[in-house]
């Protein structure tokens, strides 16, 4: 079967920027309940968001990517995606992550440079954080093809950024991909940057969606910072995958509001007044004025939820500024069953510097 080449330009949109609620919009996407959950998580993200980025700043955790702007991509994908669908994500996917069940202080202490952080509680099969660039495309590939192998009615998702397109891994994996017709939803938070570099001097290609199109793959645009759309579209490709229609890619558009990680500075390539008009089309705006609009939500209910992620957020890092490190011998002790002779020095020169073993940050 031939995937649809026919890929529409204009993104899937059903809220304005301003929260009005769209013309193509279906009335049974906007439910109250389901726009109230999505809002809730972007909101409770951001605000972890910003705290992890502040632990940065005083040198208490280690570089962090933040999702500021992009929250919607992450919360739309993961309400949509069920127990026991698998996720594989990248950098910058905590809103995916937090709302699937990885706790705050399971992420705190990944990010603070302990791998016990991605021994994750409740989403035990979901894989750990993917830092090298659109590798976990592969990773993904591979695993929905296991579900395909074993008639597992699972599907395995995978969020990369729009740089990590133009990687061989991605090719590669999602051509695969369409050969065997896995179940496989692969999400491109096309966040307008890969680091310094601008979309357009990344590719030639029309939109990113239409990638999909060579590895005959069905591809399909969506406003990503319209969390109800980017459900709405999740949800449709998690169920084709999940009948045996094969993979999906999506385009979601977004903008990175803050730097590429807090190792950056995004104001020595970027304009200002570009990055002020994109933060009027941010998600949490436009859903709280849609939300707002409704009569669904108000003044009270903002500074109550903004108290109850505070609170959650202080909890989190209280325990994991409290959790004892490992000691510096970890790094060697889970990655060989016998120290090569070789590693030796690499041994004893980590001692000399680590006598107390490893420290947060």
């Amino acid at each position: 079967m031939v995937a649809d080449v026919s890929i529409p330009i204009d993104p899937i949109r059903f809220l304005a920027p301003d929260g009005e609620l769209c013309a193509t919009a279906p009335a049974r996407e906007i439910a109250a309940e389901l726009a109230l959950t999505l809002y809730r998580a972007m909101a409770r993200t951001r605000a972890y968001d910003g705290k992890a980025v502040a632990l940065q700043r005083t040198g208490k955790l280690g570089t962090f990517a933040s999702a500021l702007g992009q929250e919607a991509i992450g919360v739309g994908v993961g309400a949509a995606m069920r127990k026991e669908d698998v996720l594989a994500p990248s950098y910058r996917d905590h809103a995916a992550q937090l709302l699937r069940g990885i706790s705050m202080v399971e992420n705190l202490v990944y990010w603070g440079g302990d791998e016990r952080g991605s021994d994750f509680a409740v989403p035990r099969a979901d894989f750990p954080i993917c830092v090298p660039v659109g590798t976990q495309i592969a990773h993904a590939t591979g695993a929905a093809y296991a579900f395909a192998l074993r008639r597992e009615t699972r599907v395995a998702v995978t969020i990369i950024g729009d740089g990590g397109t133009s990687t061989g891994d991605f090719y590669s994996a999602l051509n695969m991909a369409g050969v065997w017709r896995v179940p496989l939803v692969v999400v491109v938070n096309n966040n307008q940057w890969a680091i310094s570099t601008p979309c357009s001097r990344e590719t030639a290609a029309q939109t990113l969606a239409h990638k999909a199109v060579a590895a005959g793959v069905d591809g399909v645009r969506v406003d990503g910072n319209d969390a109800i759309a980017m459900h709405h579209v999740a949800a449709r490709a998690l169920d084709k995958a999940r009948g045996g229609g094969g993979p999906t890619l999506i385009e979601a558009l977004s903008y990175r509001l803050g730097d590429h990680t807090t190792a950056d500075d995004a104001t020595r390539y970027r304009d200002p007044d570009v990055v002020r008009r994109e933060a009027t089309r941010e998600p949490l705006s436009r859903l709280r004025s849609h939300l707002t609009k409704r009569g669904l939500w108000n003044e009270d209910a903002e500074a109550k939820l903004m108290r109850d992620n505070a609170e959650e957020v202080e909890r989190a890092v209280e325990a994991y500024l409290a959790t004892p490190p490992q000691s510096f011998s970890a790094m060697f002790d889970h990655l060989f069953a016998q120290l090569p002779a070789n590693m030796r020095d690499q041994y004893e020169e980590a001692r000399r510097f680590a006598p107390n073993g490893a420290r947060h940050g």
